[in-house]
């Protein structure tokens, strides 16, 4: 510990003589001896090598020094107190930040989510990024995101299970999504993988989760999918979709959010998937951070049309470049 260091209690103790003018009105006010009180005034003064009190009179005054000190010392107190107030503060969540990754399609299905935070926290800053997966990992790996939503729960390297853990927050079935001009808008009825591959598809690209599970199944079921265009923007393959005569593979919430898409099962079923939170296996987690894993753990099961499955993590819980569309 460095010999020069002034405590607070020291501050607050000259604070107090100085006040009161007077070292027995302030021991009894501060509730310590009159020789403790004196003995952390001269510790003091021998520190900074000048005296800050004149004792020389009937009542206790500053000296020039002190009075030029106490000024300084007054407003580092006040700043310790507001230090303070604000640790509390970050703890019952009334101030605070927080830095959330998504991938495109999460950031569509956890839009209520945020929503909802927000309207318990209203006094939380929160930051998103939209990344494809593995970046999302890695940025809440090295700390510089609090948390990530993902559309997988297999992590993109297996070396990431030993930085982060994965906690399923809920279900979500693909379907095949088409516009109200489209042949085959209000149809009922399954696909078969043949038919799927006699449409024109426009999808994310090989970047995201949800590309290589297409690419994935489409492999299993022996097709080729006909892409006509690929983009890293969900909302650019929304309006495709919604518009023209490109068909896409969606999960089945974002398909009936949007006015003029019209989901067709696959049969058989493209195999469902996750909704994942991700987080640091060590390291600091900030009250909001933790507030936000809770409330997204609670919510997602009540999600209308969503099967919620049993949550399972290790630890029992924790640049997006513009938009770029290419046509084939």
């Amino acid at each position: 510990m460095q010999r020069n260091l002034v405590f607070p209690r020291s501050i607050r103790y000259l604070i107090a003589v100085a006040d009161m003018q007077s070292f027995t009105r302030a021991a009894e006010f501060l509730c310590v001896s009159q020789p403790t009180l004196s003995q952390q005034i001269k510790n003091l003064e021998d520190l900074l090598d000048v005296q800050l009190l004149d004792r020389s009179g009937r009542s206790i005054q500053l000296t020039a020094a002190g009075e030029v000190y106490l000024h300084y010392a007054r407003r580092a107190l006040r700043e310790l107190d507001e230090g303070k107030r604000a640790i509390h503060e970050l703890q019952d969540l009334s101030r605070g930040s927080l830095r959330l990754g998504m991938t495109p399609i999460t950031d569509h299905l956890v839009s209520p989510l945020l929503e909802s935070f927000n309207t318990r926290y209203p006094d939380i800053t929160v930051s998103t990024r939209e990344l494809p997966q593995d970046a999302v990992e890695t940025e809440v790996a090295e700390g510089n995101l609090d948390i990530g939503i993902a559309f997988t729960n297999v992590l993109s390297t297996i070396a990431r299970s030993n930085e982060i853990d994965t906690h399923v927050l809920f279900d979500e079935t693909l379907d095949l999504a088409v516009g109200k001009s489209h042949p085959r808008a209000g149809q009922t009825g399954a696909l078969t993988p043949q038919m799927l591959e006699n449409e024109s598809l426009v999808l994310l690209n090989t970047d995201f989760a949800l590309r290589r599970h297409v690419d994935q199944y489409c492999h299993e079921q022996g097709i080729t999918p006909r892409i006509a265009m690929e983009t890293n923007s969900l909302s650019v393959i929304v309006e495709v979709a919604r518009l023209g005569r490109l068909a896409t593979i969606l999960p089945h919430s974002i398909i009936c959010s949007h006015q003029g898409l019209y989901p067709l099962p696959l049969q058989p079923d493209m195999p469902h998937h996750t909704i994942t939170l991700i987080c640091r296996k060590s390291g600091y987690k900030s009250p909001a951070c933790t507030a936000f894993g809770v409330l997204a753990t609670l919510w997602s099961p009540h999600r209308p049309g969503q099967k919620p499955l049993e949550a399972h993590t290790d630890s029992g819980l924790e640049s997006k470049s513009g938009s770029v569309t290419s046509v084939q």
